[in-house]
């Protein structure tokens, strides 16, 4: 009877493991759960309400029909391009009706908690078929899904929480060397490839480097199997690559060089690179995690890609040493390590100073496509082969004597404990106003034409302004935005998070940053005229509570020559009569 107990227990281990990863991936979200409409996680409020425009994109796609590649509801009039942006289409479509009937908020929680779980999940199905013992997979699951960097991105970054293609991607990728599956397996990879390049690129590219650093190291120690299988293996990539750039080609072209397309990033890669000392620290949101800390080694509170802790970093040295017969985990640790080096950027970083050191990216720094990517995140691909050693040393260990076993386990529980992740911190967010909930505003913009929110939209400042309109539907469009796009076309077409200015929002701008009331000209009042214009405006709409708000009533009643109508929690200045011009 012994082993139908065992049998039992396995057909119980799969759906016990993916609860309790859900369970988990609640706890981290619960503080957003209490009001998903109503909060942001505070340590990137920025962030999620960028992902907030996304997901409501997706619902205007399904319901309204709008065009799927560009959103003329953010940066009025000229839109965005949504292939140049973390658009998350592959999520947003089939939240669509989540979205439709809850908010963009309730979907966005949706996604968070269902991404970090799912990716957990998904590691977990690949590691029961490469090793032997559920517990194993279980635990390397538990790393992919909710180590430090994944609940760092928790904090807002839905594209990259979402990971739970990519364990189906290294599964075909890997099956490729198999008789017969060459164009079956290159098809199947094909899809998958194209579902992730709607998730999240980036994720794409890491796991396509990580792939190719493995197969290299992995096929030069085992040079005959290698000899023997690589012709079909290549055939599949092959098969793969034409299908998957056939599904892509237009949306791809349309990224790269559509309206709204851009080129490099708004800093240069020497800024958000991994510190070398965060390898050994603990992420703000880890059990042993401390904030000043954490602070003084990462570039933000959702970028802590790293932060293993010293007890995780000798592990890791236990289980390469554990593993070492094996190439392939010789080859995942080698990828791991190739990938953690890229993330130290061009030069050394330690405790927060350049050290001056050269490092190989310096060499490859400014390579298309690469030069698109936030180089410390390179190390989220460590951070997820940390993953997969745990699963199979854990398996290993079971070879090993009894003293040996228990040191082991022991060891890895002082590692993992100290890492597990606690609520993410959120703050509530200012609630929209009755001039937006009841409709108020139909009264005052038309179809076709524009609400202009005061503060404008924009990367630093201006939240609210997204909100509303993300919250609202993406009923009326806005100017501005926090969005990724060319910097000033046709003449800088670098690539910058805001809107090019105009004469109104540096103005704007300039009273909400030094609180100086300004002495407005004709001029000043023309090009007021001629923003409103070419924003096809019909109603300028102070928002409640913003920074200055005083300072930017009288300037903005000064510069459009007339007082505010004060209506649904807000003050609106009508000015309809005002953009006539067609814009230009």
């Amino acid at each position: 009877m012994p082993g139908a107990s065992v049998g039992r227990w396995r057909r119980l281990a799969g759906p016990g493991a993916l609860l309790s990863y859900l369970a988990l991936a609640v706890l981290v979200l619960l503080q957003l759960w209490r009001d998903p409409n109503g909060r942001v996680l505070s340590a990137n409020d920025d962030d999620h309400g960028v992902f907030l425009f996304m997901i409501a994109h997706g619902e205007r796609v399904v319901f309204h029909g709008a065009d799927l590649l560009v959103s003329d509801r953010l940066n009025a009039p000229a839109g965005v391009n949504m292939m140049a942006n973390t658009s998350v289409l592959a999520l947003s479509l089939p939240a669509a009706p989540v979205t439709h009937l809850l908010g963009a908020g309730v979907s966005v929680a949706l996604l968070l908690t269902l991404g970090l779980a799912g990716t957990a999940a998904a590691w977990y199905w690949l590691f029961t078929r490469l090793v032997r013992g559920r517990l194993a997979a279980w635990l390397g699951g538990l790393w992919c899904g909710f180590a430090p960097a994944m609940v760092s991105h928790a904090n807002g970054h839905v594209n990259f929480v979402c990971q739970f293609v990519v364990p189906f991607i290294v599964w075909q990728v890997l099956r490729l060397r198999e008789p017969g599956r060459v164009v079956r397996g290159g098809l199947a990879l094909a899809l998958l490839i194209t579902v992730q390049a709607f998730i999240n690129e980036e994720t794409l590219l890491f796991t396509a480097l990580a792939l190719g650093v493995f197969a290299l190291a992995y096929a030069v120690q085992r040079r005959r199997e290698a000899v023997a299988v690589w012709r079909r293996f290549v055939a599949g990539l092959g098969v793969a690559a034409a299908a998957a750039g056939a599904l892509l080609a237009y949306p791809l072209w349309h990224q790269f060089f559509g309206a709204g397309s851009y080129h490099g990033q708004p800093f240069p890669p020497d800024q958000y690179v991994t510190d070398l000392l965060s390898l050994g620290a603990y992420a703000r949101q880890s059990l042993a995690g401390n904030a000043a800390l954490a602070r003084a080694v990462s570039v933000s509170a959702t970028e802590e890609n790293t932060f293993f802790g010293v007890p995780m970093l000798i592990m890791l040295g236990v289980m390469v040493v554990m593993l070492w017969r094996s190439a392939a985990a010789r080859a995942t640790a080698l990828a791991g390590a190739v990938l953690l080096v890229m993330s130290l950027g061009p030069q050394l970083r330690v405790a927060g100073h350049d050290t001056g050191i050269p490092l190989p990216f310096g060499l490859i720094s400014h390579v298309p496509i690469l030069d698109l990517v936030s180089v410390t995140r390179f190390a989220m691909v460590s951070a997820t082969l940390v993953g997969v050693l745990i699963a199979l040393a854990a398996d290993r260990i079971r070879d090993y004597p009894h003293r040996r076993r228990v040191a082991f386990w022991a060891g890895l529980a002082v590692a993992l404990v100290p890492v597990l992740p606690k609520p993410l911190p959120i703050v509530g967010a200012d609630p929209l106003p009755p001039f937006l909930t009841q409709g108020t505003w139909r009264q005052y913009v038309s179809a076709d034409r524009t609400l202009v929110p005061v503060p404008l939209p924009e990367v630093t400042h201006g939240r609210a302004g997204m909100r509303w309109a993300a919250l609202s539907g993406l009923e009326f469009a806005v100017p501005g935005g926090y969005f990724m796009g060319p910097a000033d076309p046709p003449s800088d077409e670098t690539g910058s998070w805001h809107a090019p200015p105009r004469a109104s929002t540096v103005l704007l701008d300039w009273v909400r940053e030094y609180g100086i009331r300004p002495v407005l000209t004709p001029v000043d009042r023309r090009a007021a005229r001629t923003d409103l214009s070419f924003w096809r405006a019909d109603a300028v709409v102070l928002v409640p509570g913003s920074d200055k708000a005083d300072l930017l009533a009288a300037t903005l009643t000064d510069l459009l020559g007339r007082s505010p109508q004060r209506i649904g929690g807000v003050q609106v200045w009508d000015v309809r009569d005002l953009a006539v011009a067609p814009p230009g």
